[in-house]
């Protein structure tokens, strides 16, 4: 008999090794976002908070040049209640940036380095914002959609800002130059008055890999929330961590799983490394197997690369979400390392996180229990969950599966700019589908976007991706449904894959049919496999499976198979 979600079996799991962890947090404290970084600088002044591209900025300094910039942005009219967009790469600039808009009492918009002028048309222009800080690298795009938006202050910096090799500042027409601004200015932020639960700290854009992007409102004490129930499992090693250790952001802080890391580092006072490109797999395994660092959070793309990149034997505590991590990925990088990758899962529309896997700490603790991989782990304090019968619109019965619903402080307070848009009776539909264990851990079998229909039976794309990754030849593999000429409403699964060097020019598409065909049914079975050098990828660095499908589309009816 099922265990159903009512009994809530998750909280016996609430312990890290003999360690037991708090089953709520609440009260959370209602305090800006950007008190963290205050507090951090007084109780550590000479710390390092960040190091990027061989320079050191200690947490009494980062305050300096926050204060500093709120102080500016002020000067240039921005208020309570406004919105100042960044497209900056991971940098101090990102950190001053995205503090110091809050201290001016506005929201932070933050953009991807990787947008196109329509995507910034869209996001800049939906979310008002007047004021853009952007690196030289991408002027020439903000200056082509500033008559199409409401744009008026562009500040500008270079990628070599605040590094060890500093370069000279260079007055460009029309625009502000950070540094300048911030030496003008005295480290004195203007006096606002914020309401944590209504006002945003952040206004992030999400749905661009799945269809027109949305602005995320969250709130001070959304994102606060956040960063206390990502504290929530370390407490146990909190005495050991806090103001003397550091964690290493590989991944893109404008993406909402950096930029909670990010904020989860300043509240306990570590030192961040940055990396200015995610991408640069040779730079991430030389700073982490130098550095050393305490945590490091990656995405499973990266996760597969560094396998292949040989990382070896390392202390560090590994993180993962944005998606599923297939299982074969994180055994093989735990054979490699030594250590296990701890998966967790949240949105944007979360602000943070909603399930962690804590059965990845016994390795840490020393405490053996019984590891879950594949899991995105249980529910975190205070977040509740429900699971919906995609037929029947209603709870499904304990042990079946269904979309996720969640609910929790660290929730949105809804999509731009109405309050409650996107949630059903204060409840957020996540879009995938999960199922759980009787011991209270959830997995994620698929997104209800990515299932594929073949005729009348469905498939979760994302097992065919967990069975492509355990053929020893395969380095990024994916699954997706294109449609069926022969069957219309019907679909058929087509695979992607990228070979291992080593495998290139060695293995056939019959080879991965026939491994897919001695672990799926039949109607599951990729009909056709392609082999890439490179799939796409979003700019979190997750497989590309919407832009897979659409290019499969494109063709079939390029070829008349399709109206």
């Amino acid at each position: 008999m099922a265990v159903p979600l009512s009994e809530k079996p998750w909280l016996k799991q609430y312990k890290m090794g003999p360690y037991k962890l708090p089953h709520t947090k609440e009260p959370y404290p209602q305090i800006t976002v950007h008190s963290l970084l205050d507090s951090s600088a007084a109780e550590f002044p000479d710390k390092a908070c960040c190091y990027y591209l061989g320079n050191e900025i200690t947490y009494s300094q980062m305050k300096q040049l926050t204060d500093s910039f709120a102080n500016a942005l002020a000067d240039m009219g921005v208020k309570k209640g406004d919105k100042v967009a960044t497209i900056l790469p991971n940098s101090p600039q990102y950190i001053i940036s995205d503090f110091g808009t809050m201290k001016a009492g506005a929201a932070h918009v933050p953009c991807s380095i990787m947008h196109k002028a329509d995507d910034l048309i869209y996001e800049i222009g939906d979310s008002g914002a007047e004021t853009v800080v952007c690196s030289e690298m991408s002027l020439e795009v903000v200056n082509s959609i500033k008559d199409k938006t409401k744009l008026k202050n562009i500040v500008v910096t270079s990628v070599a800002d605040y590094s060890a090799e500093e370069p000279a500042l260079k007055k460009i027409p029309g625009t502000y130059q950070l540094r300048d601004l911030i030496a003008g200015h005295e480290p004195k932020a203007p006096e606002v008055d914020i309401d944590p639960k209504k006002d945003l700290a952040v206004l992030p854009f999400t749905g661009g890999a799945t269809g027109l992007p949305k602005g995320v409102m969250l709130t001070h004490y959304n994102r606060v929330a956040a960063v206390i129930q990502t504290a929530w499992s370390y407490e146990p090693l909190k005495v050991g961590i806090r103001g003397k250790t550091s964690g290493m952001l590989p991944i893109p802080l404008f993406h909402q799983y950096g930029h909670l890391m990010l904020h989860f580092g300043t509240y306990w006072g570590l030192k961040a490394y940055l990396i200015p490109d995610p991408r640069d797999m040779d730079t991430l395994v030389q700073m982490l197997t130098k550095y050393r660092p305490f945590f490091c959070g990656c995405v499973p793309t990266q996760y597969s690369r560094l396998v292949a990149k040989g990382l070896g034997r390392i202390s560090t505590m590994f993180m993962s979400t944005t998606a599923a991590l297939a299982p074969e990925i994180a055994q093989k990088f735990r054979q490699e390392t030594g250590v296990p990758i701890t998966e967790a899962y949240g949105l944007t529309e979360t602000g943070g996180g909603t399930h962690m896997n804590l059965s990845s700490f016994s390795k840490i603790t020393g405490f053996m229990q019984a590891e879950k991989f594949g899991s995105i782990g249980i529910p975190i304090p205070d977040t509740d969950v429900r699971i919906i019968d995609l037929e029947t619109g209603k709870d499904a019965e304990p042990g079946k599966e269904g979309e996720l619903y969640v609910k929790g402080p660290q929730v949105m307070i809804g999509y731009w700019p109405e309050v409650g848009k996107g949630l059903v009776d204060g409840w957020l539909p996540t879009g995938d589908v999960v199922k759980m264990d009787d011991d209270g851990y959830f997995y994620i079998t698929d997104r209800v976007k990515d299932m594929a229909n073949i005729s009348g039976l469905k498939v979760y794309t994302r097992l065919v991706d967990d069975i492509l990754y355990e053929h020893p030849a395969v380095g990024d593999g994916v699954a997706i449904g294109i449609p069926d000429p022969e069957r219309p409403g019907s679909e058929r699964i087509k695979a992607f894959i990228r070979l291992k060097k080593e495998y290139q020019g060695k293995v056939t598409e019959e080879d991965i049919i026939n491994h897919c065909k001695a672990k799926l049914p039949p109607y599951a079975v990729p009909r056709f496999v392609e082999f890439r050098e490179e799939l796409p990828l979003t700019v979190t660095l997750k497989l590309f499976k919407r832009k897979l499908r659409e290019e499969e589309v494109a063709k079939m009816k390029a070829r008349g198979e399709l109206a």
